[in-house]
């Protein structure tokens, strides 16, 4: 299988059972035929071959960006404007999403981008508690009933062919916090680097967001091969 097929044979065999503290319900996109249909157009374009790429972790997936599409930080709009892959879906913007895609903009377009990058989220399923989005590490007995699932899917994923084995964390606080510690627990990667998180850039400082793509530019382009 080559790189995309991967991706999409690992999502489609996640569990959608997994057990959770009461209160909180899984986000699982991944039984929907329109969000199969997306992913399958997308990886399918993007990630057609055997090229190891960098990983970008996010935290989990959200309500309006990956939990409909499917792809990490890709809500229905930049799916179907920047990618020109056509889906049903109610076009509404995501924070996160409008962050990646100007980074991905500025990297010269998605062909160039995804050529070299993998973005998924340290943990593959996300969580809603009252309806609202709700983050692994925002409750403890939700991170330690999840982080079984976490060990076992990073590892899955960075047998996709990861490139010199550093992850770049989408997140500073508690998304860098847990991942570091825990790759120090299970050296599953060589080194995990810290970026500010999409959504804390479009909600807090929206006005330095050119300091931030330059500064995510920066980490892709230190670990593009020579």
């Amino acid at each position: 299988m080559n790189f995309g097929q991967k991706v999409l044979h690992f999502h489609q065999s996640l569990p959608a059972d997994w057990i959770l503290p009461k209160g909180f319900d899984l986000l699982y996109p991944f039984s929907e035929a329109d969000t199969l249909q997306a992913m399958e157009s997308f990886y399918g374009k993007y990630f057609s071959d055997e090229r190891p790429r960098i990983f970008l972790l996010g935290i989990n997936p959200g309500r309006f960006g990956a939990g409909v599409t499917g792809i990490a930080f890709t809500d229905p709009v930049h799916l179907q404007d920047s990618c020109g892959i056509a889906n049903p879906f109610q076009k509404r913007h995501e924070l996160s999403s409008i962050f990646v895609y100007e980074i991905i903009n500025a990297f010269g377009g998605p062909d160039a981008f995804y050529r070299h990058c993998y973005i998924s989220s340290v943990c593959p399923l996300g969580f809603t508690r009252d309806g609202i989005n709700c983050n692994y590490y925002d409750d403890r007995q939700l991170q330690n009933a999840v982080e079984p699932h976490i060990i076992q899917h990073l590892k899955e994923q960075i047998a996709f062919g990861c490139t010199g084995s550093t992850a770049l964390c989408l997140g500073m606080g508690k998304n860098y916090k847990y991942l570091h510690k825990l790759n120090k627990r299970t050296g599953l990667f060589k080194e995990v680097r810290p970026l500010p998180h999409p959504r804390w850039v479009m909600q807090y400082r929206r006005k330095r967001m050119g300091e931030f793509i330059d500064q995510y530019l920066s980490e892709i382009q230190a670990l593009l091969p020579s």
